[in-house]
């Protein structure tokens, strides 16, 4: 399976750079998975569009604000993404810089005193640690750091970008990516789907940055996923059992809710606390969902092979080529997709 076949034509002016004046006002395509027929609707519409009984799960994921500025002795500019923090010392970051630091370089952390030293690479990423005397990496980063917006939004982030690139249920800190299907929800929809009748469940995956790297392989197949560490819940698989038992859907609000239930129900669903590196493309049979809410996705990327896993490339490609004629804002900031 040729990566190609995942690829798009997108034009630019469709990737939003702003988030709308209100979280519910995006728009939401709604898609048969089997048949591939679209509805044009509004994300408010979810409350004509759910049952009652049907569980929505929720990524409970909050993105810290993991962008760095900083220097080297030599003057030499660097950023630094965090990717995970290991500890309160010890981070895995990404590193921009015209020549990368060889281990044992410090790094001032711009308008501070802070240092931190490169201890080396583990893969893709490389090691910091702070000095001593400097707060937790958390400390550091809610203090000193920027929202980590994702390439294509091309402007430097702004104060907002602290509350719109965030989910209103964001609750455990780890992510430096938000998981963007979440972002279209506000308390009066999930106040307004309570009184329907709608359940709602938590997990929780820290989205990395490695989600925003290109597919670097020409076969699909060849592919390796970057780890990200995830959690579900025994209450979760509770309410996953009782809401199939009573026949109703199981919704997963954003791709990395699909990715952490799909993870735990890899040998049957169970609890799940860990690294997952699933990777889901056409042919994978999927075992925890029976729909999903999603944005659109960039073209010949992972996450566009994982909603053609549970369509089909052919309707997911023509649903994208609806969505450019209509119009629909793209990726984090824009318009939703609702598959059932």
């Amino acid at each position: 399976m040729d990566v190609a076949d995942f690829d798009f034509d997108l034009p630019e002016e469709l990737i939003a750079q702003q988030p709308l004046q209100e979280r519910t006002a995006s728009r939401l395509l709604v898609m048969d998975r089997r048949t591939g027929a679209l509805q044009d609707r509004t994300f408010r519409d979810l409350l004509d569009l759910l049952d009652p009984g049907d569980l929505l799960v929720f990524n409970d994921t909050r993105v810290i604000p993991a962008r760095l500025n900083a220097h080297k002795d030599s003057g030499g500019r660097v950023e630094v993404l965090v990717e995970r923090i290991v500890d309160e010392r010890r981070a895995l970051v990404q590193l921009g810089a015209n020549r990368k630091p060889a281990p044992g370089t410090r790094i001032r952390i711009d308008g501070t005193d802070i240092d931190v030293e490169v201890e080396g690479r583990d893969d893709a990423f490389w090691r910091l640690q702070l000095a001593d005397g400097a707060p937790g990496w958390l400390d550091l980063l809610h203090e000193h750091g920027h929202v980590p917006l994702p390439p294509y939004i091309t402007r430097e982030d702004a104060d907002e970008d602290r509350e719109r690139y965030q989910t209103v249920y964001a609750d455990k800190p780890g992510a430096v990516a938000a998981p963007t299907a979440g972002l279209h929800f506000d308390e009066a929809l999930l106040a307004a789907l309570d009184e329907r009748g709608v359940r709602r469940a938590f997990c929780t995956l820290h989205v990395g940055a490695g989600t925003f790297q290109p597919v670097r392989v020409d076969k699909v197949e060849d592919h390796e996923m970057h780890p990200e560490w995830l959690n579900v819940s025994a209450e979760l698989v509770a309410a996953i059992e009782e809401t199939r038992a009573s026949g109703r859907r199981v919704i997963a609000v954003g791709t990395t809710a699909v990715r952490s239930l799909e993870t735990a129900a890899e040998g049957g669903l169970a609890p799940f606390t860990g690294d997952s590196r699933l990777f889901i493309y056409p042919g994978y049979e999927f075992k925890a969902i029976d729909g999903m809410i999603t944005n659109f996705h960039l073209p010949g990327s992972t996450l566009v092979m994982l909603v053609s896993a549970f369509s089909s490339r052919e309707a997911i490609l023509a649903a994208y080529a609806h969505a450019i004629e209509q119009k629909y804002r793209f990726f984090s900031y824009g318009d939703a997709m609702l598959m059932l």
